[in-house]
């Protein structure tokens, strides 16, 4: 049976952190019904319409679920949605603006109140307190203020990470904090808040370079696709076809095997220019040409040969087009297929392992499950209408 079978998560949610957090508690077998603003809905659906006229980030982060459209601000809509919390669920999860939970009565104080047993996972920019607990915060906001901005990129230019870092980070810790107040809450009985920082949740991740900088040390230099503290690791040029090859060398093992078996030259690996990764590091630009000189005459598929009899690890600069073919995905049977509006559209089963599968329904349409989930809280057929004419759902 899936582990989080017969557990219900109502959420309060929008683009990215929490419809992440809770799609994942979905994948376990949660029921996670989504409360979305009736005609728009979460405004993650309107971000691109490139899957099958679907937004590819709603696409992502909602499958599984079942959306029920609330005007939470509606009186009558916001005693639909108490009834639904108190009666039905066991984890509410919401990543509104700073106080608009609280407001509308779903502040975990409140909530644990009428039930102890609840679990309330609020996800914010900058977390509950603090001089930054009201400012916005976005995604490329959030990625600037850990600091991840400051050392990825090239020297002449910071850039961000392409996918949403910051709300995956938040996401993550949202839902690996929801699964041990489950633990917690099976040993006590009780629930409890959790508070997730997007700002806090990215810090983490950004650990490296923080102490790498530690007491005013210079931090981590931003050197494009390569690293920044290990050399040589990145990509590198192959002149046969103007192609590229990403490799990696992590001990001095590793080094003496490269210099004899890639580069062709053993002398190097004595070359006290190159002895050890610190000086490697402060002499890339020389041991750049050196390996550049090397590979140009060879293609990509040489270079890899060569790395592959050294065991030096390497890996190809894929593009979006080469993941959806990529061979190892297709040995492994990671793909599965997904219901939406627009019809089937294939989808990465979650990593790990499953001895059942996970839990993989259709992505919602907007309001699909609105009279169901009414039904099931007693309100009947005039009920619904009522609550239609007064445009509370």
């Amino acid at each position: 049976m899936q582990p989080l079978k017969g557990l219900t998560v109502v959420t309060l949610e929008h683009a990215i952190a929490a419809p992440f957090a809770t799609r994942q508690l979905a994948d376990l077998g949660a029921r996670v019904i989504k409360i979305e603003r009736p005609g728009t809905g979460d405004f993650a659906r309107g971000y691109d319409s490139r899957v099958r006229g679907l937004a590819s980030h709603f696409v992502w982060t909602n499958r599984s679920k079942e959306s029920l459209t609330l005007d939470v601000k509606h009186p009558d809509a916001a005693k639909v949605l108490q009834r639904l919390v108190i009666e039905k669920a066991d984890v509410v999860v919401q990543n509104l603006a700073p106080g608009a939970a609280a407001r509308l009565g779903l502040g975990y104080e409140t909530l644990a109140a009428k039930k102890p047993s609840l679990i309330v996972c609020d996800i914010s920019g900058y977390g509950a307190d603090g001089p930054y607990r009201d400012k916005k915060a976005y995604d490329l906001l959030i990625q600037s203020e850990a600091g991840f901005v400051s050392v990825t990129g090239t020297a002449d230019e910071p850039c961000k990470a392409g996918p949403s870092i910051a709300d995956i980070a938040a996401g993550m810790y949202a839902y690996t904090n929801i699964l041990a107040a489950l633990l917690q809450r099976a040993q006590t009985g009780r629930g409890q808040h959790i508070d997730i920082s997007m700002l806090e949740s990215l810090a983490e991740w950004t650990s490296y370079p923080l102490y790498y900088a530690f007491e005013g040390a210079p931090p981590p230099p931003r050197t494009g696709a390569a690293h920044a503290t290990i050399y040589p690791y990145g990509p590198f040029p192959t002149g046969a076809d103007n192609g590229s090859v990403m490799l990696g060398l992590q001990n001095e093992r590793e080094w003496v095997n490269f210099c004899e078996k890639v580069l062709l030259r053993p002398e190097l690996a004595r070359d006290p220019r190159f002895t050890g990764n610190a000086k490697r590091v402060a002499e890339r630009t020389a041991l750049r040409q050196i390996i550049v000189d090397t590979f140009a005459p060879l293609s990509a598929a040489q270079v890899v040969e060569r790395l592959e009899a050294a065991q030096i690890a390497n890996a190809r600069v894929n593009t979006m087009h080469d993941v959806w073919e990529h061979p190892q995905l297709k040995a492994r049977q990671r793909w599965r297929e997904v219901g939406t509006s627009s019809g089937m559209v294939p989808a990465l089963l979650p990593p790990g392992s499953w001895a059942e599968e996970p839990r993989m329904d259709p992505v919602p349409a907007l309001g699909e499950h609105t009279e169901a989930i009414l039904q099931e809280l007693g309100i009947d057929a005039d009920g619904v209408r009522a609550l239609r004419a007064a445009e509370a759902i």
